[in-house]
């Protein structure tokens, strides 16, 4: 299996696209940093390693991640876009918090195969899909 310097490097030479060093410090810091990120976030840390990066950069830097399948953005439906890390990462959803933000991955072999068994009903066939279920977490319930 390829590694994620070898997919990015290989997309970029597929797409004609530069190599630049600080695009490879973008996806270094995004790779070692298991969480959801937004990009001020990823610009704060990039920064620590290009000082000079600027934030517009880390925009581009992020869209190209993406395309090259590394990266997905996320949606909580609260104002902020976050990508989250792809590939070499199982499939998961996602339980939101309305009141703070808090989400959760959650991996259900159930429902995964309800909505298979759903889709195949219907004649359809499903190339990806996101479950993200929106409520109140424990803490805010208890408040």
């Amino acid at each position: 299996m390829k590694s994620e310097w070898e997919i990015f490097a290989a997309y970029l030479r597929k797409n004609g696209i530069r190599r630049s060093e600080q695009r490879e410090n973008v996806l270094d810091v995004f790779l070692k940093t298991e969480k959801h990120l937004t990009i001020e976030e990823l610009y704060f840390l990039s920064k620590k390693k290009s000082p000079e990066i600027g934030y517009a950069t880390v925009s581009r830097a992020m869209k190209v991640i993406c395309d090259a399948g590394l990266a997905e953005k996320v949606d909580f439906e609260d104002g902020i876009t976050r990508f989250e890390h792809k590939f070499g990462h199982e499939h998961h959803d996602h339980l939101v918090c309305v009141n703070c933000g808090t989400f959760i991955e959650v991996r259900n072999d159930e429902i995964e195969k309800l909505q298979e068994k759903m889709a195949k009903s219907k004649g359809f066939t499903i190339i990806r899909h996101k479950l993200q279920l929106f409520g109140l977490c424990r803490e805010c319930q208890n408040k």
